[in-house]
């Protein structure tokens, strides 16, 4: 379920689409440039250091299923699915909050553990 009348969820959702379509500049374009994000390997600072986690992800993104989405006037919850090369499926979820129609924070929570059995199988593991 969307509400696309939330003003962050709109932002959130716009920037979700275009980096699920492979649109990494697209997706930046929603990010604010001193964004802070904690993702399970740690924070990062700054557009830059987004931009450098993003990009090997959206590479690598076969696709993406939306799941749900929730939001307020500052805040908004994406929840989805995705397929990448190594992993079938690896449901995710980011909470961000957004300031003049930006993303100026984002918490991403997903689980790791596909994506380090598939670097082990790689590695004959």
């Amino acid at each position: 379920m969307t509400d696309t009348t939330s003003p962050a969820l709109t932002t959130a959702l716009g920037y979700h689409h275009a980096w699920t379509s492979g649109d990494l500049d697209g997706a930046m374009a929603y990010v604010a440039d001193d964004v802070v994000c904690d993702a399970p390997a740690g924070r990062l600072e700054g557009a830059a250091a987004y931009r450098g986690f993003m990009s090997p992800f959206v590479r690598i993104l076969r696709r993406a299923e939306l799941i749900g989405a929730f939001g307020d006037d500052d805040t908004a919850v994406v929840v989805y699915d995705t397929e990448t090369v190594p992993v079938a499926s690896s449901p995710a979820a980011e909470r961000v909050t957004v300031r003049d129609g930006r993303i100026a924070y984002s918490r991403f929570i997903f689980d790791r553990t596909p994506f380090d059995a598939a670097r082990r199988a790689a590695n004959g593991r």
